[in-house]
């Protein structure tokens, strides 16, 4: 869910679309550390209606690449690399391209048939990147599941093929498996050597089912040889009064073994000014320790992450400035007491600025 700032010229209609979130985050424990960074997006998209269909055109991108290539803290999350080592526990900076891409949509009785693809874009894979959903609007951390759910969100090369119907959607998309690499300014040489599908259900305009299925070619670089196959599953609500909620389950299958991940967060805008959101996470995960030579390397541990936040809102004409804050605890098994701590916490504060309110 994003607002924008919306403007005509002829035919086509732009949006546009940002923010810039100033963050210090400190997560505590053996395993924790603290850093303040700054997270950012840009987004301008162009639609166009004709007699037969409409075409959308998308651009999005961010600085993030601008920090250090370690990312920031994010306690018991993993996923990509820097300096030819697996990230655990930190959060790797996105691409500067987030999407360029195409879409074309063909009237066709009560739906449409649509074409979307480019050289960056997401597929048919799994639900809204966090940073697009309502229930996350206000949140400053991204999930401990993000690579369980939304990590295809910038792929390097896709094409997707759907037919959306009034309250329907099934798709199919051909892309590039492989996780971005290192070189996060560039634009990286597309593929069409992965697939999904996913199947979209709307009973009514406040909530949105979806299942999706996906194989993915080599995603890991340091896994090379092992593909991964994906299936998520998930419910979103919005009630279009401020109050935003997803449920959300994935199993993915890599190593001839599942990994499974459920996820719940809600985002409540109480008025015009104040926000309270939150996030509950639990996720089996057998990447915590990279290192073959550790005796807990490849062994999967249950981890369980509770967040609660609020968020302070200061409409600035067409900019909202935000200030705010989260905590969270985390439950997991005694086994990692060693590596985490008794009892790891961690918090962050931010000051965002967003255009479009």
């Amino acid at each position: 869910m994003m607002h924008g700032v919306h403007l005509m010229s002829g035919d086509w209609m732009f949006m546009v679309h940002g923010q810039a979130s100033l963050q210090y985050t400190d997560h505590k424990g053996p395993s924790g550390d603290s850093v303040t960074y700054v997270t950012s997006m840009a987004m301008v998209s162009a639609d166009r209606n004709t007699d037969w269909g409409r075409v959308r055109f998308n651009a999005m991108a961010s600085l993030e690449p601008a920090m250090d290539a370690k990312g920031y803290p994010n306690l018991f999350a993993t996923g990509e690399t820097a300096g030819g080592l697996p990230l655990v526990n930190r959060q790797h900076p996105h691409d500067l391209f987030m999407e360029l891409s195409g879409r074309v949509d063909i009237n066709a009785g009560a739906g449409t048939v649509y074409l979307y693809g480019g050289p960056v874009g997401e597929p048919a894979l799994g639900p809204s990147a966090f940073m697009h959903r309502g229930s996350a609007a206000n949140n400053p951390e991204p999930p401990i599941t993000h690579h369980w759910f939304d990590s295809t969100h910038i792929t390097y090369g896709v094409v997707t093929l759907g037919y959306s119907a009034p309250k329907w959607q099934i798709e199919a998309s051909a892309f590039r498996g492989r996780e971005p690499d290192e070189a996060r300014w560039n634009i990286e040489t597309p593929k069409l050597d992965s697939w999904s599908v996913r199947a979209s259900f709307n009973p009514s305009p406040a909530w949105s089912l979806q299942a999706s299925y996906g194989m993915l070619k080599e995603p890991e670089a340091i896994h090379p040889g092992e593909d991964e196959k994906r299936f998520t599953a998930s419910a979103s609500y919005d009630n279009g009064q401020g109050l935003s909620a997803m449920a959300a389950f994935s199993n993915k299958n890599t190593h001839h073994e599942n990994y499974t991940a459920w996820l719940g967060e809600v985002n409540w805008d109480v008025d015009p000014r104040n926000s309270l959101f939150g996030r509950v996470e639990n996720v089996n995960n057998s990447e915590l320790f990279p290192d073959p030579l550790n005796p807990l390397h490849d062994q999967p541990f249950r981890v369980t992450k509770l967040q609660a936040g609020y968020a302070r809102h200061v409409p600035l004409g067409a900019f909202d400035l935000s200030f705010g804050g989260s905590a969270n605890i985390y439950m997991k098994p005694a086994a990692l007491d060693a590596a985490y701590g008794d009892n790891p916490w961690g918090y962050t504060v931010f000051m965002r600025l967003k255009l479009g309110n």
